[in-house]
Protein backbone atom coordinates (compact mmCIF):
# COMPACT_ATOMS: atom_id res chain seq x y z
CA UNK A 1 0.00 0.00 0.00
CA UNK A 2 1.49 3.91 -1.29
CA UNK A 3 0.15 6.42 1.19
CA UNK A 4 0.09 9.49 -0.64
CA UNK A 5 0.41 12.35 1.92
CA UNK A 6 -2.28 15.16 1.15
CA UNK A 7 -0.50 17.53 -1.31
CA UNK A 8 1.92 14.93 -2.93
CA UNK A 9 -0.44 13.02 -5.06
CA UNK A 10 -3.79 13.57 -3.31
CA UNK A 11 -5.52 16.80 -2.91
CA UNK A 12 -5.22 18.85 0.65
CA UNK A 13 -8.09 18.15 2.78
CA UNK A 14 -10.56 21.15 3.30
CA UNK A 15 -9.13 22.76 6.76
CA UNK A 16 -5.57 20.77 6.50
CA UNK A 17 -2.84 22.95 7.38
CA UNK A 18 0.55 21.39 5.88
CA UNK A 19 3.34 21.42 8.30
CA UNK A 20 5.16 18.50 9.88
CA UNK A 21 3.21 17.80 13.06
CA UNK A 22 -0.33 17.93 10.90
CA UNK A 23 1.91 15.28 8.84
CA UNK A 24 2.94 13.11 11.12
CA UNK A 25 -1.11 13.18 12.62
CA UNK A 26 -2.43 12.06 9.21
CA UNK A 27 -0.31 9.09 8.88
CA UNK A 28 -1.15 7.85 12.57
CA UNK A 29 -4.71 8.26 11.74
CA UNK A 30 -4.22 6.25 8.22
CA UNK A 31 -1.78 3.69 9.93
CA UNK A 32 -5.04 3.09 13.00
CA UNK A 33 -7.62 1.90 9.69
CA UNK A 34 -5.18 -0.86 9.10
CA UNK A 35 -5.94 -3.85 10.97
CA UNK A 36 -3.08 -6.27 9.40
CA UNK A 37 0.48 -5.61 10.93
CA UNK A 38 2.30 -2.90 9.16
CA UNK A 39 5.98 -2.66 7.91
CA UNK A 40 5.83 1.09 7.40
CA UNK A 41 8.67 2.47 4.91
CA UNK A 42 9.28 6.29 4.45
CA UNK A 43 11.61 8.50 1.82
CA UNK A 44 12.92 11.54 2.06
CA UNK A 45 9.89 14.04 3.85
CA UNK A 46 7.81 10.68 4.54
CA UNK A 47 10.73 9.31 6.23
CA UNK A 48 10.23 11.74 8.93
CA UNK A 49 6.56 11.42 9.67
CA UNK A 50 7.67 7.88 9.89
CA UNK A 51 10.20 8.44 12.51
CA UNK A 52 7.84 10.44 14.04
CA UNK A 53 4.85 8.15 14.24
CA UNK A 54 7.28 4.85 15.33
CA UNK A 55 8.81 7.03 18.20
CA UNK A 56 5.59 8.26 19.70
CA UNK A 57 4.77 4.73 19.65
CA UNK A 58 0.54 5.48 19.95
CA UNK A 59 0.20 3.27 16.76
CA UNK A 60 2.97 0.81 16.75
CA UNK A 61 4.07 -0.75 13.62
CA UNK A 62 5.83 -4.10 12.87
CA UNK A 63 9.06 -2.70 11.65
CA UNK A 64 9.82 0.49 10.00
CA UNK A 65 12.25 1.66 7.52
CA UNK A 66 13.24 5.31 6.83
CA UNK A 67 16.26 7.24 4.68
CA UNK A 68 17.59 10.69 5.66
CA UNK A 69 18.02 9.59 8.65
CA UNK A 70 20.69 12.24 9.73
CA UNK A 71 17.87 15.03 8.93
CA UNK A 72 16.17 14.00 12.72
CA UNK A 73 19.60 15.03 14.10
CA UNK A 74 19.14 17.91 16.59
CA UNK A 75 22.86 19.11 14.81
CA UNK A 76 21.59 18.93 10.72
CA UNK A 77 21.34 21.89 8.77
CA UNK A 78 19.17 22.66 6.19
CA UNK A 79 20.43 22.43 2.28
CA UNK A 80 20.84 25.46 0.29
CA UNK A 81 17.49 24.11 -1.61
CA UNK A 82 16.25 24.40 1.59
CA UNK A 83 16.89 27.11 3.08
CA UNK A 84 15.54 29.07 -0.06
CA UNK A 85 12.35 26.84 0.70
CA UNK A 86 12.05 28.49 4.23
CA UNK A 87 12.36 31.98 2.98
CA UNK A 88 9.34 33.98 2.61
CA UNK A 89 8.82 35.10 -1.13
CA UNK A 90 12.19 33.13 -1.98
CA UNK A 91 11.13 29.77 -1.55
CA UNK A 92 7.36 30.73 -3.78
CA UNK A 93 9.10 31.69 -6.52
CA UNK A 94 11.45 29.17 -6.55
CA UNK A 95 8.59 26.14 -6.65
CA UNK A 96 6.82 28.33 -9.50
CA UNK A 97 9.87 28.71 -11.54
CA UNK A 98 9.69 24.68 -10.96
CA UNK A 99 6.04 24.71 -12.13
CA UNK A 100 6.81 26.85 -15.23
CA UNK A 101 9.56 25.20 -16.40
CA UNK A 102 9.76 22.07 -19.32
CA UNK A 103 8.68 18.52 -17.33
CA UNK A 104 11.33 17.58 -19.52
CA UNK A 105 13.98 19.08 -17.96
CA UNK A 106 13.20 17.87 -14.37
CA UNK A 107 16.39 18.43 -11.99
CA UNK A 108 15.67 15.00 -10.98
CA UNK A 109 17.15 13.65 -14.38
CA UNK A 110 20.71 14.08 -12.76
CA UNK A 111 19.82 12.46 -9.49
CA UNK A 112 19.22 9.14 -10.83
CA UNK A 113 15.69 9.25 -11.71
CA UNK A 114 14.72 7.71 -14.69
CA UNK A 115 13.60 10.10 -17.74
CA UNK A 116 9.70 8.95 -17.80
CA UNK A 117 9.93 9.17 -13.78
CA UNK A 118 11.61 12.25 -13.66
CA UNK A 119 8.44 14.20 -16.12
CA UNK A 120 5.86 12.56 -14.02
CA UNK A 121 7.12 14.13 -10.71
CA UNK A 122 8.18 17.48 -12.80
CA UNK A 123 4.08 17.20 -14.15
CA UNK A 124 3.04 16.50 -10.35
CA UNK A 125 4.47 19.86 -8.89
CA UNK A 126 1.12 21.78 -8.62
CA UNK A 127 -0.06 24.39 -6.46
CA UNK A 128 -1.11 22.01 -3.63
CA UNK A 129 1.89 20.51 -3.37
CA UNK A 130 3.88 23.80 -3.47
CA UNK A 131 1.98 24.58 -0.47
CA UNK A 132 3.01 21.00 1.23
CA UNK A 133 6.45 21.52 0.66
CA UNK A 134 6.55 25.32 2.00
CA UNK A 135 4.69 24.10 5.07
CA UNK A 136 6.60 21.33 5.77
CA UNK A 137 10.52 22.95 5.41
CA UNK A 138 8.55 26.11 7.51
CA UNK A 139 7.48 24.33 10.11
CA UNK A 140 11.07 22.65 10.69
CA UNK A 141 13.23 25.52 11.79
CA UNK A 142 16.06 25.38 12.51
CA UNK A 143 15.68 21.75 11.91
CA UNK A 144 13.14 18.64 12.42
CA UNK A 145 14.77 17.76 15.74
CA UNK A 146 13.96 21.16 17.31
CA UNK A 147 10.73 19.84 18.26
CA UNK A 148 10.75 16.06 17.26
CA UNK A 149 13.89 14.86 19.70
CA UNK A 150 14.42 11.24 18.79
CA UNK A 151 13.82 8.02 21.22
CA UNK A 152 14.46 4.43 21.29
CA UNK A 153 11.36 2.70 19.52
CA UNK A 154 9.64 -0.28 20.53
CA UNK A 155 9.24 -1.70 17.07
CA UNK A 156 12.46 -2.39 15.09
CA UNK A 157 13.69 -0.11 12.35
CA UNK A 158 16.06 0.17 9.98
CA UNK A 159 17.58 3.38 8.51
CA UNK A 160 18.64 3.03 5.27
CA UNK A 161 21.98 5.44 3.94
CA UNK A 162 22.31 5.32 0.80
CA UNK A 163 26.23 7.02 0.16
CA UNK A 164 26.16 9.09 -2.82
CA UNK A 165 22.95 11.40 -1.19
CA UNK A 166 23.85 15.17 -1.16
CA UNK A 167 21.09 15.83 1.52
CA UNK A 168 21.91 12.81 3.90
CA UNK A 169 25.23 12.58 6.48
CA UNK A 170 26.71 8.73 7.47
CA UNK A 171 27.66 9.85 10.59
CA UNK A 172 24.82 11.96 12.02
CA UNK A 173 22.72 9.01 10.40
CA UNK A 174 24.39 6.32 12.61
CA UNK A 175 24.09 8.31 15.66
CA UNK A 176 20.05 9.08 15.62
CA UNK A 177 20.07 4.62 14.31
CA UNK A 178 21.86 4.53 18.08
CA UNK A 179 19.25 6.64 19.68
CA UNK A 180 16.34 4.74 18.10
CA UNK A 181 17.98 1.62 18.68
CA UNK A 182 18.02 0.99 14.76
CA UNK A 183 19.64 -1.24 12.06
CA UNK A 184 21.82 0.92 9.66
CA UNK A 185 22.13 -0.30 6.27
CA UNK A 186 24.84 1.38 3.67
CA UNK A 187 23.51 1.61 0.14
CA UNK A 188 26.80 1.99 -1.53
CA UNK A 189 27.05 4.31 -4.54
CA UNK A 190 23.58 4.86 -4.09
CA UNK A 191 21.83 8.25 -4.12
CA UNK A 192 18.53 9.90 -3.13
CA UNK A 193 16.73 8.35 -5.09
CA UNK A 194 18.01 4.70 -4.34
CA UNK A 195 14.30 3.22 -4.57
CA UNK A 196 15.15 3.23 -8.64
CA UNK A 197 17.55 0.52 -8.33
CA UNK A 198 17.85 -2.11 -10.77
CA UNK A 199 20.88 -4.59 -9.48
CA UNK A 200 18.50 -6.02 -6.71
CA UNK A 201 20.42 -4.89 -3.91
CA UNK A 202 17.79 -2.71 -2.17
CA UNK A 203 15.10 -5.14 -2.49
CA UNK A 204 17.55 -7.96 -1.00
CA UNK A 205 18.46 -5.46 1.85
CA UNK A 206 14.84 -4.43 2.69
CA UNK A 207 13.75 -8.75 2.24
CA UNK A 208 16.45 -9.75 4.99
CA UNK A 209 15.75 -6.82 7.30
CA UNK A 210 11.56 -7.79 6.94
CA UNK A 211 12.35 -11.91 7.02
CA UNK A 212 14.62 -11.07 10.40
CA UNK A 213 11.91 -8.96 11.69
CA UNK A 214 9.03 -12.22 11.22
CA UNK A 215 11.30 -14.41 11.51
CA UNK A 216 10.70 -16.01 8.46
Amino acid sequence: MALALPGFGAALPAGFTPAKDAYAAWLAEELAKITEPIDLVGHDWGALPTLRVATLGEVPPRSWVADVGSVFHPDYAWHPWATTLISPGDGEDSLRHRREADPGESLMLGNGVPAAAAAEMAAALDEDMSRGILGLYRSAVPNVAASWAPSRTSAPGLILVPTADRVDDEMRSRDVAARLGARVELLDGMGHWWMYDRTGRVVSVLQQFWGAVTGS
